[in-house]
């Protein structure tokens, strides 16, 4: 397929994605970061998903939802970075029509499932920690599937229209990508024809559905913290507040170039392209990373039980 801008096609079989545009000359230089964090979030998530499953002692509410972030990192991580790297590597740029709304599909509802997740973690430790007695009678297993398997049938069911909606658009313009992956509205632009419907159900998506779940996030935190004030000593209160504003961190670089990237694409003119890509990036390549050394490194049981694992391997 030609690079051409002036295709004449109303059905592509392949879109051809640039990569980051005015960086291609770096492109193999950016690889080198990129390989690095996804093999430590490849390494970190599996060795996360080992270790709670061979542990008793973390058959718990909070390392279940851990075990689902560590999924969907995984998910999200392979959905984009092979291909990525193809692109720097080999200069692979052409992919099928139909694989670009699958991997569209993929990352979008996987990124629902994130959110989701997260506002279960907050939700667990404000049990934990405002209302400890009744933690295992709220949070029981049967409560804890229940909550998973809303947090994946709403990721699954709000992304559906993405793929339907996007399929049906006449592409008569061109087939080429300025983006290193098939984000929605990046693809959506490609249409030659009225994509309001498009816009405006990713804007649902974004305000109504991860708009609420920030909300929902900073409650919970605000509870938090105002039960780690009121410890008694200054030791206990400074070890929660580090490991609170960890968290807090962790879920910012998620929710922020999500919010940045979307908004750009419809209101962010003026915004240059290649740092439009490489923020629309990070949100998809950071956390996976954060995620196995934030959850799980600085979390004492995961950390003794890794310890433990390495000694008795080495011994």
């Amino acid at each position: 397929m030609s690079d051409s801008n002036n295709t004449d096609f109303t059905n592509p079989s392949t879109f051809i994605l640039l990569g980051i545009p005015g960086l291609e000359t770096a492109h193999v230089w950016i690889s080198i970061p990129f390989c690095t964090i996804y093999t430590i979030a490849i390494l970190g998530n599996f060795i996360i998903l080992f270790i709670v499953k061979t542990e008793p002692s973390l058959h718990v509410p909070m390392y279940y939802f851990l075990c689902m972030l560590a999924i969907t990192d995984l998910v999200l991580s392979t959905s984009t970075l092979p291909k990525i790297l193809s692109i720097y590597w080999f200069n692979s740029r052409e992919i099928y029509f139909s694989a670009c709304l699958t991997q569209m599909y993929f990352i979008h509802s996987f990124l629902v499932m994130e959110s989701g997740i997260f506002v279960a973690m907050a939700f667990d430790r404000y049990v934990a920690i405002c209302d400890p007695l009744r933690h295992s009678t709220i949070l029981t297993n049967s409560m804890v599937a229940k909550i998973s398997l809303a947090v994946v049938l709403r990721g699954f069911m709000l992304i559906l229209p993405y793929p339907f909606l996007v399929r049906q658009w006449p592409y008569c313009r061109t087939n080429i990508i300025p983006h290193t992956y098939c984000e929605h509205i990046a693809v959506v632009k490609l249409a030659c024809t009225d994509t309001h419907v498009s816009s405006y159900y990713g804007l649902f998506v974004l305000f109504c559905v991860m708009g609420l779940d920030m909300i929902f996030i900073a409650v919970s935190y605000t509870q938090i913290l105002k039960a780690i004030f009121s410890l008694p000593t200054k030791d206990a209160r400074l070890k929660a507040l580090g490991t609170c504003s960890s968290h807090l961190c962790v879920i910012l670089t998620f929710y922020i170039p999500v919010i940045f990237s979307s908004l750009t694409h419809r209101f962010g003119h003026n915004v240059p392209l290649h740092f439009h890509v490489l923020i629309a990036n990070v949100y998809l390549l950071m956390p996976p990373m954060l995620h196995p050394i934030i959850y799980g490194v600085r979390t004492k049981q995961i950390r003794d039980r890794l310890l433990r694992l390495v000694t008795n391997k080495g011994t």
